[in-house]
């Protein structure tokens, strides 16, 4: 088994972050042609070329910036472990890596996110967001320790990640002044017919509007439709169209947006579910924000 030299890994992690050998040489006090040479060891333990010539410059190859991620993760820990002897362990910062379905509105997450940030123990959160199935591979491989998403875990999945149901949240249409002020009348037809900004046709936000729209006989004229839920909403706050939210963020994205409420419906629904490798909750961080969560959606 080849044994990785951290020494090697440090030289390769400050070129990279100092763009170059002259500027590492530099920063570490050694000549370049000792960087290299360590550089090259590294890379023949790692089977990979971790930099590739592009003009002058040197640029990390797909296995370098690979490496330089992991190099960041293993130098934080080292500062944190340092940090954390010197200090004693009510010191210690607690890390959370969160994956997050980009389908999942960004101000659903931000509250469900919150409690964190209160912590009486210092919390280093890593939040990646991603496709469903992606972030669910990272969380069975351990790389996560939480899933956040709009629908539980299935297929070939579901025997190594567990789902845990938060709640539902109703829906809510708002849109920016003057439109709203169009839309209320009369709604929910007043939506027939109208601009509308509607998130992705894969997301089950979408398919639980679809669902409610036919069966009050309404048929928006959809002019886009977003990945981004806060893109959505800057477009919205530009008149082009109305937008569906989670009822229990209107208040903030009316703060934040200059959006207005039309009107809701307890009849079109979406579901939050937090996905763990584990199905007893074990990390403090997560308990919390599960337990915050559903008391949120239970209000």
């Amino acid at each position: 088994m080849d044994w990785l030299n951290y020494h090697h890994l440090r030289y390769f992690w400050t070129v990279a972050k100092e763009g170059g050998l002259r500027q590492a040489a530099e920063k570490l006090n050694v000549s370049q042609p000792s960087i290299s040479a360590q550089i090259s060891e590294l890379e023949q333990v790692l089977g990979e070329k971790l930099f590739r010539r592009q003009g002058r410059a040197n640029v990390l190859t797909d296995a370098g910036q690979t490496a330089l991620r992991y190099a960041d993760e293993i130098f934080n820990l080292g500062r944190e472990l340092t940090n954390a002897i010197k200090q004693g362990p009510s010191a210690q910062t607690l890390r959370l890596h969160v994956g997050v379905a980009d389908a999942l509105p960004k101000l659903i997450t931000h509250e469900i996110l919150k409690p964190v940030f209160a912590m009486a123990r210092p919390v280093h959160l890593i939040c990646r967001e991603g496709k469903t199935a992606d972030l669910i591979g990272h969380l069975a491989a351990h790389r996560l320790d939480i899933v956040l998403a709009d629908e539980p875990a299935s297929g070939v999945n579901t025997g190594k990640v567990f789902n845990h149901h938060l709640g539902e949240f109703s829906v809510s249409f708002c849109a920016a002044p003057k439109l709203a002020a169009k839309l209320k009348v009369r709604f929910p037809q007043s939506l027939h017919g109208a601009a509308g900004l509607l998130p992705a046709e894969s997301t089950a936000l979408r398919r639980s509007l679809e669902k409610w729209f036919r069966s009050i006989h309404v048929q928006p004229r959809v002019v886009a439709d977003f990945d981004d839920g806060a893109l959505m909403k800057v477009v919205a706050a530009e008149g082009r169209g109305f937008v569906a939210i989670p009822t229990v963020v209107v208040e903030e994205a009316k703060t934040r947006y200059g959006l207005v409420p039309i009107g809701s419906t307890p009849l079109c629904v979406d579901n939050v579910y937090a996905i763990t490798a584990e199905r007893r909750l074990t990390h403090p961080a997560v308990t919390l924000i599960t337990e915050s969560a559903r008391r949120l959606f239970a209000s």
